[in-house]
């Protein structure tokens, strides 16, 4: 089979599905590739790089749609490409099937079949596929990037001889894939990072990448984002309203807002309200991420830069992973070929549409003729995370009775032992001699000493007390000293023997421990 792969219609689109490199993992699979002249040259893909893979470069999309059996495109397909298919073929692109009825219908006219790809699961095994992750990942890097080409200051603070520089401050709304990228970019560069997310689980992400999360002094029990496949779901009125206000309370702190705020199909919610941007600091700049469905931020105009009345710049772009269109084209054409591997198990060249295939089945919204959007939920969910149980707090009558019942069950503990124990001495004492008692009560004592020192020491201080108790008890030595002087030769090895073994333990007890404490020395 042939898999194609035309140059995108849309106005400003930079990005290709298929790069040279895709292309030749896609021919192990068994697949011809085609692709139209001039498809890869914004993304600096030229027609002789692939060439140069064994792709077919054809001269017009219509000659490509007809000679390919699968066709590989980055945006939602027009009137005039949705034309172009047959029941024989299967078309493989962003869709938006919750917005776009028509095309569905098209596609189910047409008996083609068709995979969206912002429509793959959200589950571990899909990972490799996730398009909409990928290209939310360019999204949010290169907003930071934007934000940093309007503010007028580094990120980073700086003294200098010539002034000191305060670094910038960023609060990125939402920590999504978007959002964690945005997070990490402005981090790197120095910036103090704030971070928001309705979602609680995502705190502890958004701290160990550096950044600060803004938390809401607000009781109520969010829905885990895992069981809505990694998406925030809405908020109560409540909710927004202390979310507002803790906004409010940034707005004049901060110099640069990243907003990343989407619910799927449905408008984007206002979270930057008009009365924060006129609270901001002059210069300051807000990245709209969601300004494709209406913006998050009040003042947002689609594909334009916005400058207010006090000096803030809105960005309401919506082609930034098509601004690095190299990387974005690299990126989601491995989705694609990771889709395709899916589809072709055998390897043999041919597409096998697995329809219990728990992904497979999610993505496909049109097949043999019938719209199969909205999918059903896969099997394999994902796992939300579990609610932690609160521990409940102790009166201080509770603790004290708790500390007694241990006390209680210690000693009981402990006054059985000594009673075993002194039975079984009593017990050998009858049979054995006087001299032999001696040594034996002694050596029991010594185990029942050593036993309860080492037991409660804590763990953490077990490896360098073993290596300091290894260079005391080695005072053994003394004795296979004193036996060297023996008139037997057998005595004399032996006691040689005893003296190099316990210098070891000497030695290299008191080497480890040196060694171990080093471990916790600044110098």
């Amino acid at each position: 089979m042939k898999i194609g792969t035309p140059k995108e219609v849309e106005a400003g689109e930079a990005r290709v599905a298929m790069t040279p490199d895709s292309a030749a993992q896609l021919q192990k699979l068994g697949y011809e590739c085609l692709i139209e002249a001039g498809a890869g040259a914004k993304a600096d893909f030229a027609d002789a790089d692939y060439e140069a893979a064994g792709v077919t470069v054809v001269g017009s999309a219509d000659d490509l749609w007809s000679q390919s059996d699968i066709i590989a495109k980055v945006r939602i397909p027009t009137d005039a490409e949705l034309d172009q298919l047959t029941a024989d073929k299967t078309l493989i692109t962003f869709f938006n099937p919750g917005g776009n009825e028509a095309g569905l219908n098209k596609a189910k006219e047409k008996g083609a079949n068709v995979i969206a790809m912002e429509m793959v699961p959200r589950i571990s095994r899909a990972q490799k596929m996730d398009a909409l992750s990928s290209m939310a990942n360019i999204a949010g890097y290169r907003a930071v990037i934007e934000a940093g080409n309007n503010f007028g200051r580094f990120f980073t603070g700086q003294i200098t001889a010539a002034g000191k520089v305060p670094p910038a401050k960023v609060l990125v709304v939402g920590a999504g894939v978007a959002g964690l990228a945005a997070i990490g970019t402005s981090t790197s560069l120095g910036a103090i990072t704030y971070a928001f997310d309705v979602r609680p689980e995502v705190a502890e992400q958004v701290e160990s990448m550096g950044a600060e999360f803004v938390y809401l002094d607000f009781e109520e029990e969010q829905q885990d984002g895992a069981a809505t496949g990694g998406y925030a779901s809405v908020s109560s009125p409540e909710f927004r309203e202390a979310q507002l206000a803790k906004f409010r309370e940034l707005a004049p702190e901060v110099d640069i807002v990243i907003t990343t705020a989407l619910i799927p199909n449905r408008e984007a919610p206002k979270l930057w309200l008009e009365d924060m941007v006129k609270a901001m600091k002059p210069g300051s700049v807000i990245i709209d991420l969601a300004a494709e469905k209406g913006g998050n931020v009040e003042g947002t105009v689609m594909d334009e830069k916005v400058v207010t009345d006090n000096g803030v710049t809105i960005i309401g772009y919506t082609d930034f992973p098509s601004r690095m269109a190299r990387q974005s084209s690299t990126l989601y054409a491995t989705n694609i070929r990771h889709m395709m591997t899916d589809l072709t198990p055998e390897k043999d060249g041919k597409v096998n549409h697995n329809m219990e295939d728990d992904v497979i089945r999610g993505a496909t919204v049109t097949h043999q003729g019938e719209i199969t959007f909205p999918p059903p939920p896969p099997k394999v969910a994902a796992i939300a995370a579990k609610p932690k149980e609160k521990v409940k707090e102790l009166t201080a009558e509770e603790k004290r009775a708790a500390e007694v019942a241990a006390f209680k069950a210690q000693t009981k503990q402990q006054v059985t032992l000594l009673a075993v124990g002194g039975a079984l001495l009593l017990a050998v004492g009858l049979v054995a001699p006087a001299s032999f008692m001696q040594h034996f009560i002694v050596f029991v004592l010594s185990v029942f000493v050593g036993f309860q020192v080492i037991w409660n020491v804590s763990h953490s201080l077990h490896t360098p007390l073993m290596a300091v108790t290894n260079a005391i008890s080695s005072i053994i030595i003394l004795g296979a000293l004193m036996q060297i002087g023996s008139g037997s030769f057998l005595v004399i090895l032996l006691a040689a023997l005893s003296v190099f073994m316990t210098g070891i333990n000497i030695f290299g007890g008191f080497m480890v421990t040196r060694r171990m404490l080093a471990m916790f020395q600044k110098s």
